[in-house]
């Protein structure tokens, strides 16, 4: 359910980034998903899980698509392949990271709704790295350096 709900919204996410700008529709996203987390925390029916798939749709794909784009167009076109190695290396890290610290939390606590609280951090540290991208400059300076290649 969730990817099938992550199509229409990924369009409403570009329309948001258009209107606020990809950088701050991003930190949006992350901020849904912190609520998700916290919400997660009280689910107490089967019907709750379903709404907070839901609202996990709402955010995955367009945040996903936002960040690729937005990585994109701050790397250079000479040097996309290496950066966008880096990209899919931090993916498989974060598949492995968010899971361990799941699996390490529900071990300590003896509770899975700690777990899914657990997951805020990466949230919050996403919100914070992003906070000190300069998007402008990044666009800039791989401009710059797409110019200096086609130069060349």
């Amino acid at each position: 359910m969730t990817q099938f709900v992550g199509i229409p919204f990924s369009f409403l996410f570009a329309k948001m980034a258009k209107r606020l700008g990809t950088k701050r529709s991003i930190m949006l996203g992350l901020g849904w998903y912190t609520l998700i987390a916290i919400a997660g925390y009280f689910i107490s029916q089967a019907w709750h899980f379903w709404v907070l798939a839901f609202a996990v749709g709402m955010v995955q794909g367009g945040t996903q698509a936002l960040s690729r784009s937005l990585f994109g167009v701050m790397a250079p076109r000479a040097r996309s392949a290496e950066f966008f190695g880096f990209y899919d290396v931090s993916s498989k890290f974060a598949g492995i990271a968010g899971p361990a610290l799941f699996g390490l939390v529900g071990q300590l606590m003896g509770s899975s709704r700690l777990s899914i609280v657990s997951l805020i951090i990466f949230f919050i540290g996403g919100v914070l790295i992003l906070s000190r991208v300069r998007e402008a400059e990044g666009i800039r300076v791989a401009d710059e350096e797409n110019r200096l290649a086609a130069a060349t």
